[in-house]
């Protein structure tokens, strides 16, 4: 367990560098969305390959434990998708996308046979205080109706400057409560 809570406030510093480097170097450059830079940051990713693993769970005995985890990115004209494989699952995917209301998180949950699972497309909103390297994304309606309990839920996706590592972090009522570090590998 105190090796857990370490990765786990490891991963929070490196969140906590990630968003005051990427805010600094935001507020020299001038005035720049930082929504449409994130999204220009993640474009950069398309056709690469990130492979990592659960780094903290509030729960030991969480699905993810012990399971490689790895992405291609995806890109489209419209959004930027990370398919994840977990292990041997192929389940999930995570869609960021730019549009008229701002920046947004989707997570698809789809069943083997391509069908959407009961929970999915849940996510929210960015918030105002992101940057280029890293995003929190405000857990919305939908994700409320589909999940009781998450309206606190808090996603933070953080890159490191060179863009070689993915850190997504969950937080619900202020308190961690999942954390995947990826790396991005030659494939």
């Amino acid at each position: 367990m105190k090796f857990a809570a370490s990765i786990g406030a490891a991963a929070c510093l490196l969140i906590a560098t990630a968003t005051a480097t990427a805010t600094a170097t935001v507020t020299a450059a001038g005035a720049a969305d930082p929504h449409e830079q994130f999204m220009a940051t993640l474009r950069g990713l398309c056709g690469q390959h990130f492979e990592g693993a659960l780094a903290y769970a509030i729960d030991p005995k969480n699905d993810f434990v012990g399971k490689k985890m790895s992405a291609d990115v995806v890109c489209s004209a419209s959004d930027v998708r990370f398919p994840l494989q977990v292990g041997e699952d192929r389940s999930r995917t995570w869609i960021f996308s730019r549009g008229a209301a701002g920046l947004e998180l989707r997570h698809d949950h789809r069943h083997p046979d391509g069908t959407p699972d009961a929970v999915t497309m849940y996510g929210g909103m960015a918030n105002d205080s992101g940057s280029a390297l890293s995003q929190s994304f405000l857990a919305d309606q939908h994700t409320f109706a589909v999940f009781p309990g998450s309206e606190t839920n808090i996603w933070t996706i953080s890159l490191s400057a060179d863009a070689s590592t993915l850190t997504y972090h969950l937080e619900r009522h202020a308190k961690p409560r999942i954390t995947f570090i990826l790396k991005r590998v030659a494939h």
